[in-house]
């Protein structure tokens, strides 16, 4: 798990972190990207990593050594060591279990905001989209109080679902577009 800023060139190879609450659907998305169809997973109790080859824009043909991560309230105290030196975090929210918004925000914002994550590209994956009831993107923003963690860390929300794999792609792109401008960023600061 070391930093992919490292890379000097092209990105080839991408570290990313997916971090989100019990049931938010995190593995179901892991497996839709890896495989493009629908696998039925079950609870994650630690962790599940895959390479995933992403497919659409400009991230095609890259990369990404995924770790998705349990969000079970024991399990949670493990995202700091999976998210340490990441290139990106992928936050997924169940965008229909509005109660459980508040927990989402306060334990997004606690890794987000860990010395080790400043400025780490932040994708949401606003999922299950296809569910009555389910908050538009806007509402989850305001929700997980995404301005408040800040212009140093960029983020996307990308509404989804993780069944049919609609938006996901469209995400990881937007998650790209971030760490390359990231790593521009960073380059620059070194050469000065």
């Amino acid at each position: 798990m070391g930093s992919g800023l490292s890379v000097v060139g092209p990105i080839q190879s991408l570290h990313v972190v997916m971090l989100g609450l019990d049931s938010a659907g995190k593995t179901t998305v892991l497996y839709r990207l890896k495989f493009n169809e629908f696998v039925n997973t079950v609870p994650t109790i630690g962790f599940n990593t895959e390479r995933v080859r992403l497919n659409d824009g400009a991230a095609r043909g890259i990369s990404c050594h995924v770790w998705d991560v349990g969000g079970q309230e024991k399990l949670r105290p493990l995202w700091k060591s999976y998210s340490r030196c990441t290139d990106g975090i992928v936050y997924v929210v169940d965008s229909v279990d509005g109660e459980r918004l508040d927990e989402a925000k306060a334990e997004l914002h606690k890794v987000v905001r860990l010395a080790e994550n400043q400025g780490a590209p932040l994708l949401i994956i606003a999922n299950k989209q296809d569910l009555p009831g389910s908050l538009p993107t806007s509402d989850v923003e305001k929700k997980l109080a995404l301005r408040e963690l800040g212009p140093s860390t960029p983020y996307h929300v990308q509404p989804a679902c993780a069944i049919t794999g609609e938006g996901l792609h469209e995400g990881m792109d937007k998650l790209y577009h971030m760490i390359t401008r990231r790593r521009k960023t960073l380059k620059q600061k070194k050469k000065t």
